[in-house]
Parts: structure tokens; C-alpha cells; sequence
């Protein structure tokens, strides 16, 4: 049944049973009499006017959006103009049909305001009351929702970022192979294509396949590998039931991103680049480990850091964590930046199928 419905049922089922209550209390002391019962009906039909009446007006000024200290006036001054505009109409009634029981009684007037009072009270707090914490309680739905939205947008935002300066050191490495690799210049547009065509598809997915990230981090790595030549390294090792795992689209490429721009490009002889991924207490881990000093993270890490933790958060709460530290060099290999992500199995979409490990790939 829909609210429109119950409203009206409850107004013509509480205003009857009132009348019946009052008119059968004077049927049993006065004995039948139709002019008390038209009186009766006509109370029931003035009663519903009025009280609807007041619930047009509330809502036509939407007092219940107003905050209690100026609410409580107005609902208190409604009362005593709906008790009085009832008074105002029995009053004269009652006088002509039993005026032998108003005969002795003093403040009249005030006894009926009173008495209406009380019924006006009751229908009008409760009829308040209800739609007071209704809209609240949507005000919350709303704020929430808008929350969502927020959030929603947040993370298309920072699914979709690719560094346009790496497109254009690309484009210009591809442009340097026409002549001298036209095989390696048409694989290279082929990579580039790719990484532009995931990035612009990451706004329209929360998630992908581990997998299928790790094949945009490979497109990115070889576009890069043409630039760095031997200068750069890279190894990637995945545990298998990890493949299916699902994670945010481009954002391993922008920790590599980051790792090549702060990290390898400014050491002397060059570095390397290893991920790999395994799954403990059924959550994935994925480590970036690479060549660089950390120093300052804003400096060193600049959108890409601050990207990754607002979008494990934006997905997946504070389950998912990121962080990123200086390796000691307890191997004379020089300096090495790891970052490490975990994510939390989610119950939608997450598939463990068994395949055959990524070897080491260089």
C-alpha cells in the first residue's frame, strides 16, 4: 500500500473512530439522536479538512526542514487555531442540541480548546513527529548518495590518468625506429595503442584482471625499453592463482610510471624494474621493487603515490593498504625503492583459476 493510501486510511479510520467513541458515549447517556450523529459525521469530515489542511501547509513551506527551536512555535500555534476553528463549530452545536450539559459548566470556551487541543495534539505530533525523522532520515539517504557520487567521480578521475609526457617521449622513440626498426617502430605504435586504449576504457571499469594489467605494464615497459635500451630492466613474476585477481586499471602503470621518472632514469648506469605478486591470508600482495632513492614522497612520488592510496580506499576501504619505503642494501645492490599493495578478496568478482606462473621476464 502506498503512503498516499495509508494517510487517507488512517485519517478516515481515526477521525470515525473518535466520533463513534464520543457520539456512543452520548447514545448511552442521552439516548438516539439524529442531530448528534449529523454533528458526529460532520465532525469527522471538518476534522480530516483541517488536519489536512495543516499537512498541505507544512508541506507547501516544508517546516519540517525548519530546526526544532522554530518548528515547536509553529506546530503549538496550528494546534490552538485547529482547536479553535473546532471549538468555533461544536460550540454553537452543542448549545442547540444538549445544552443542558453546558449549562452549569464554567470557562466554556477554554474546556473545549482544551479538549480539541488534546485531539489536535495528538494528530498533529504524530503526523509531525513522523515526517520530521522520514526527512531526516532521507536528508541522510541523500548526503550519502551524494557521498557515493563524489567518490564515484574521484576514482574515474584517477582510473583515467596516463602521463602525457611519457606519450610524448613514446611517440618520439617510435618516430626514431621508422627508419632504423620499422618492425620495432609498427610494434612499438602497436603498444602505444594498447596503453591508449586502456587508459581510456579505466573510466568505464572499477576493475580488471591482474592479468590484464600486467599486460598494459609490459606494453609500457617495452615503449620505455626502446628509449633506455639496456639502461633498463625489468623482471615480473606472478603467483598463478593471483591472475584473476582484480585490481584498479592502470595503476601498477603508474607506479612503474614513477619508478622509471624518479628512480632509474637518474641512476648512472641505469636499474631495473621487478613486480611480482603472491596471495597470503586470501589477500594479494603485489611488490614494485626498483632502483632509486625514495627521498621525499610528494617529491619522488608526486600524482602517482597519492593516486594509488585514495583508490585502494575509494574501492576497497582500509582492508587495502600501500606503502612505499627504501630497501636497506644488505646486497651491494645499490639503492632499491620497494612498494608494496595489498588487496582484500571481495566476494564480487574476485576468481582464482590455477595457470601456469609468469616466468622471469627481462
Amino acid at each position: 500500500m502506498s503512503k498516499q493510501k495509508i494517510y487517507w486510511f488512517c485519517q478516515l479510520f481515526g477521525w470515525s473512530l473518535l466520533m463513534t467513541v464520543e457520539y456512543t458515549a452520548y447514545l448511552l447517556q442521552d439516548g438516539f439522536d439524529p442531530d448528534a450523529l449529523y454533528l458526529a459525521i460532520a465532525n469527522i469530515f471538518l476534522g480530516i479538512s483541517l488536519t489536512h489542511l495543516y499537512r498541505l501547509m507544512i508541506r507547501r513551506w516544508n517546516w519540517v526542514r525548519l530546526p526544532f527551536f522554530r518548528l515547536a512555535p509553529r506546530v503549538l500555534l496550528s494546534i490552538f487555531v485547529l482547536a479553535l476553528i473546532m471549538t468555533m463549530v461544536n460550540l454553537p452545536m452543542d448549545r442547540l442540541i444538549v445544552p443542558q450539559h453546558l449549562a452549569d459548566e464554567p470557562w466554556l470556551v477554554i474546556g473545549y480548546i482544551m479538549t480539541w487541543g488534546k485531539t489536535m495534539l495528538t494528530w498533529v505530533l504524530t503526523y509531525t513527529a513522523y515526517h520530521y525523522v522520514e526527512q531526516n532520515r532521507n536528508d541522510e539517504i541523500e548526503k550519502l548518495l551524494l557521498k557515493t557520487s563524489v567518490r564515484e567521480t574521484e576514482a574515474k578521475v584517477l582510473r583515467s590518468q596516463l602521463n602525457p609526457h611519457f606519450v610524448f617521449n613514446a611517440l618520439n622513440s617510435i618516430r626514431a625506429l621508422v627508419f632504423e626498426n620499422p618492425t620495432k617502430a609498427q610494434q612499438g605504435i602497436t603498444q602505444l595503442s594498447n596503453l591508449l586504449r586502456n587508459s581510456l576504457l579505466a573510466d568505464r571499469r572499477k576493475t580488471v584482471e591482474l592479468r590484464e594489467e600486467i599486460k598494459t605494464v609490459e606494453d609500457y615497459l617495452s615503449l620505455e625499453k626502446v628509449r633506455y635500451e639496456d639502461r633498463l630492466t625489468s623482471y615480473i613474476e606472478l603467483d598463478s592463482r593471483t591472475l584473476f585477481w582484480q585490481v584498479p586499471p592502470m595503476m601498477l602503470q603508474t607506479l612503474v610510471e614513477n619508478a622509471i621518472k624518479h628512480g632509474v632514469s637518474k641512476a648512472v648506469g641505469g636499474g631495473f624494474i621487478d613486480i611480482r605478486s603472491s596471495l597470503e591470508s586470501d589477500k594479494l600482495h603485489i611488490t614494485i621493487r626498483n632502483t632509486g632513492v625514495l627521498g621525499d614522497k610528494e617529491a619522488s612520488g608526486g600524482f602517482g603515490l597519492a593516486n594509488t592510496s585514495q583508490r585502494l580506499d575509494l574501492l576497497y576501504g582500509p582492508e587495502a593498504q600501500f606503502k612505499i619505503y627504501q630497501e636497506n642494501d644488505t646486497q651491494g645492490d645499490g639503492p632499491i625503492v620497494c612498494a608494496e599493495i595489498t588487496i582484500p578478496a571481495q566476494s564480487e568478482g574476485m576468481f582464482r583459476r590455477e595457470k601456469q606462473p609468469l616466468g622471469a621476464r627481462s
